[in-house]
């Protein structure tokens, strides 16, 4: 079982219960301070999937307990569920547009430079960790709202000026393609994974592998959902993913399916 997850001075802890996270608190402070390295309190959180009180101490000081908390750049919420990361990163990527309105106002930039500008400087914000997301109907509807509000400003046009998001299209001259982008991401992610040799905690998680029980209630969209994109089982996508050029040429058939249809 893996206990924790490090990349540069940034540590998490993993654990099944409150005395073992306990323990393992216990002895990243007590390594750490032969070392002379001390851990900020402050700085330290504690998250529970399941919302109980958990309580921590370092030094018999109470660690606070979080629903949310940003890691990589990325929201890590207790529920498990993506909502609050995929909100965030589509307000932040609005938050870069708003700050180019210059550039989208100018008259002497073409718009065809705008809309790259916008793919290079605003997209990758509202797009970072994407390969993460399980994409549900109201979540692939945001996106091509985000992609549509972004063209408006750049044509100059309001949304209440009644212009349909065809009409909008058809004067940038351009089709939709960001809610094609974060499948391509996606798919290409899943076949990166599968490709992995020799056991590999990824795939045991998309291919649902992991021991344990799911929550009772009714079955949530799951990340591994992204079988209604292509039509294939779990078994025959792990197949296809062994061909590298076959499965990104299978992914370009699926992700835009409305350039393949002209």
């Amino acid at each position: 079982m893996i206990t924790n997850l490090r990349y540069a001075d940034d540590i998490i802890l993993l654990a099944t219960s409150e005395a073992e996270l306990q323990e393992l608190v216990n002895r990243l402070n007590r390594i750490s301070r032969k070392c002379s390295l001390l851990i900020n309190v402050d700085k330290t959180k504690v998250m529970v999937s399941d919302g109980i009180a958990c309580h921590i101490l370092i030094q018999n000081e109470l660690l606070e307990q979080m629903d949310t908390f940003p890691y990589l750049g990325s929201l890590i919420t207790e529920n498990d569920e993506c909502t609050t990361e995929f909100r965030t990163r589509l307000n932040r990527g609005q938050a870069i547009g708003a700050s180019l309105q210059k550039i989208w106002k100018s008259h002497s930039i073409p718009i065809s430079t705008k809309i790259r500008l916008m793919k290079a400087l605003v997209w990758p914000i509202a797009t970072y960790g994407c390969e993460s997301w399980t994409l549900r109907k109201k979540e692939e509807t945001r996106l091509d709202a985000f992609e549509m509000k972004g063209l408006r400003k750049m044509l100059r046009f309001s949304w209440t000026a009644k212009k349909t998001n065809e009409w909008v299209l058809d004067k940038a001259g351009v089709k939709r393609e960001l809610l094609d982008t974060v499948k391509t991401r996606k798919l290409a992610y899943y076949g990166h994974t599968m490709r992995k040799q020799g056991s590999c905690l990824e795939k045991e998680i998309m291919q649902g592998t992991m021991p344990g029980a799911r929550r009772r209630g009714r079955l949530r969209t799951a990340w591994m959902d992204i079988k209604t994109w292509t039509g294939l089982s779990v078994e025959e996508s792990v197949r296809m993913t062994e061909d590298r050029d076959k499965w990104r040429k299978y992914v370009h058939g699926v992700a835009n399916p409305r350039i393949e249809d002209g």
